[in-house]
This record gives C-alpha cells, structure tokens and sequence, in this order.
C-alpha cells in the first residue's frame, strides 16, 4: 500500500507551476470598523458583538480566539457576507463590502471558506468537489484550463494526489479536511475563513494538519481567519490572536505578548488557565489570602478604580502559588488530571477556584485537604491597569 508523504514534505518539494503561480491572486488585507451586530430587529436586545474593530495584514493568519458563544463564528459570517452588521463597516483589501450604504454579495468578496463539518457533495468525487468553486468556464474536465491545473497542484500539495476518483466516504476525516481546504483554495480568494476546521479530527491529524497550514497558506499567497476555542492551537500556529468576550474584543496580540501581558483577567484565564486572586490594597501592599504583593518596580501601587467596586484581582504568573499537604489546610483537591510529566489539579479554596501543576510525586488526591501559599519573588499582574507586582 503507497505511504503518503507528509504534507510539510510535499510543500518544500512541490513548487506551484508557473500558470498557477501567475494565477494566484496577492494576499488579501480586511479591516472592521466599529462593528456592532445581533439578530432579530433593530429594538430587540442583545448585542452579539460589540463595537469591535479589528484589522488583518496581507499574508497573516489571524486567529479568532474564545469560549462558545463569543461572536466568533458570527464575525467570521459578516466577513464573508451570510450576514450583514447591524452597525459599522467590514473592508477587504481597502474597498468597503459592508457597511451603512454599500454591500456586497459574498460570491464578489474573493473569500473561501472551510467550515467544520467539511459541507463536501457526497455525491461528487474528491476532483469534482475540488473543483466545485471554479470559475464559470473553468470545467473539471478541461484538464488543460488554468483552473483545473490550479486543482492538481492543490490536491498534491495536500497530499491527495491519487484520490481524485475517491467519493468523500472512503477518505479519512483528515483527507476529507484536506479536501474541503482544496475546494476553498482553488478559485485563488485573497482571504481564507476557517471556522473551528480541526475540530472534529483525532488528536495525531489534528496536530499535523494544523501545524502545516502556515506552509499552505504561504505556497498560495492567501491570508486567513482561524476561528478556535482552543488556545494551544491559536498560539501554535497564528500570527497574531485576537481574543473574544461575551462579544467584545479583550485584546489582539502576537502570541508572545498575549502570555507575558495579557490585557485583562478574562485573557489570562482563558488563554492560559491562569490564576486569579482577590486582593485589597493595605499600607501600600496588596493583601491575599494566600500572601502579599508589592510593586515589581520602585512605585507605589496606583490601580485604577475596580469596576463597581469589587476587589482588586491579581493574576498569577508562572510558578508564583505552590501547595502543600495538610489536613488542616483550607484548600481542597476537587479533581486531577493526567499530562505526561505532571499532574494538573483544580482545587477550591476561600470560594475561589485554581488549577494547579504538580510534580508526578506529588501525595495529594482529590478529595484531600492542603494548603495554598505564594512563593517569595513570584510575579503577577494587578488588574484594573495591568500593573508588575511580586510576592513579598
């Protein structure tokens, strides 16, 4: 039985031929200005995204990051044009497709899409469904048209090449996602939607496919939206995150700046499974159940005012909390969890919840008792505001 290579592999070696390249459109850029939308008429309640402006660079893979039901998908469906923004302006490659007085079919737009169930034709074989999106006049069976040859390119560069006549339910979920990628690349769009793509894969061709879809996208010249819940996988492979609450956008950053400075508690939990901790400001120093904070640099303390007049939250960063066995202690082991090389455990103490690393070693079982304390010379950052502090 013939191994297919790699699809990393197949993208060093498999250059696209000269007409396909010629063919290929530059990468697209996308803005949204000031977006608002919801469903239903004008007067009902509800926003489901919230003033959200955001920009996309040629050639970038920008990922959409949050919990179910952020706006996620309903940003990804204005771009492409299933939707139309109840306030605000969507702009692909600086001419605006969307907006108070102007709109634009989606089938103008020049964008693919891949959803997440794949959406093939059963009925069509992998060329055929491949070839769906072509242009008028670019049939599958003028194998000579500069369409076609576009196809062959894609379905080898995906590592498809020989299952042109296979009807999607005799390929594997991976080979399915592969082709539902070709289909999306092959009329050229500037800009490619991808809606939760990987989601539905085993683990292994989940880690594969998406650590080679960079290579993919730069082979077409073709910028791309990643709509994800899983932040391992928008840190692994995007450009840059853009992270979503309840609608609203709490911040877009380079993965690197999304982990060292997160712009909120929400981005630190969510993004990182950061800990989070109330605190009150007292002679100058900020009071935890668990220990004290100072500033990291030589300043007093200068937060902003908390909202409604809650606490103050310090967010955890790195190993600044560590745990010990105790049968007096306040904390309690609600569960643990299996990771190669450590276990994670979720503990509830002073009616907060954290999640923990631990060494394998470690004698604490779920359902036992022990005891929370901060480390000396642990960093966080103290919200509203975002400011350095350290464990005293």
């Amino acid at each position: 039985m013939a191994v297919q290579a790699p699809v990393s592999e197949i993208a060093a070696k498999q250059l696209a031929p000269a007409q396909v390249a010629a063919g290929s459109p530059a990468a697209g850029s996308m803005a949204l200005e000031r977006v608002w939308h919801r469903y239903g008429r004008e007067s009902s309640d509800g926003w489901c995204l919230q003033d959200l402006s955001l920009s996309l660079e040629p050639g970038e893979l920008l990922g959409l990051l949050g919990p179910s039901g952020c706006g996620k998908t309903t940003l990804l469906r204005l771009i492409a044009g299933f939707e139309r923004p109840s306030r605000g302006r969507v702009v692909l490659d600086g001419r605006e497709v969307a907006g108070p007085r102007h709109w634009l079919a989606p089938e103008r737009r020049g964008v693919g899409m891949v959803f997440q169930d794949y959406a093939l034709f059963p009925h069509l074989t992998a060329w055929q469904n491949a070839c769906f999106g072509l242009p008028r006049g670019s049939s599958p069976t003028n194998v000579q048209g500069p369409g076609p040859e576009r196809v062959r390119w894609l379905l080898s560069l995906l590592g498809l090449a020989g299952l042109e006549q296979r009807y999607p339910h005799a390929l594997s979920g991976g080979q399915r996602q592969r082709l539902a990628l070709a289909r999306a690349l092959a009329p050229g769009p500037k800009l490619l939607l991808l809606d939760e793509p990987f989601s539905n894969l085993d683990g292994e061709v989940r880690l594969r496919l998406r650590r080679e879809l960079p290579g993919v996208l730069r082979q077409c010249q073709t910028s791309a939206v990643l709509v994800t819940h899983d932040p391992e996988e928008a840190l692994a492979v995007c450009n840059r995150i853009a992270v979503l609450s309840a609608g609203r956008l709490e911040q877009c950053s380079p993965a690197q700046d999304l982990v060292a400075r997160p712009a909120s508690p929400f981005v630190a939990r969510f993004v990182m499974q950061a800990n989070v901790l109330p605190a009150r400001l007292l002679a100058g120093e900020l009071q935890t159940a668990w220990g004290r904070w100072r500033p990291s640099a030589p300043a007093a303390i200068a937060p902003q005012e908390p909202p409604s007049g809650g606490p103050l939250e310090v967010v955890v960063l790195g190993e600044a909390l560590g745990l010990e066995a105790d049968v007096q202690g306040t904390a309690r082991v609600l569960g643990r969890e299996f990771h190669g090389h450590h276990w994670q455990l979720h503990l509830e103490d002073h009616g907060c919840l954290f999640t923990l690393k631990t060494p394998l070693d470690c004698p604490v079982e779920p359902g036992q008792s022990c005891r929370l304390h901060l480390i000396r010379g642990g960093r966080g950052l103290l919200f509203p505001g975002g400011q350095p502090v350290e464990v005293v």
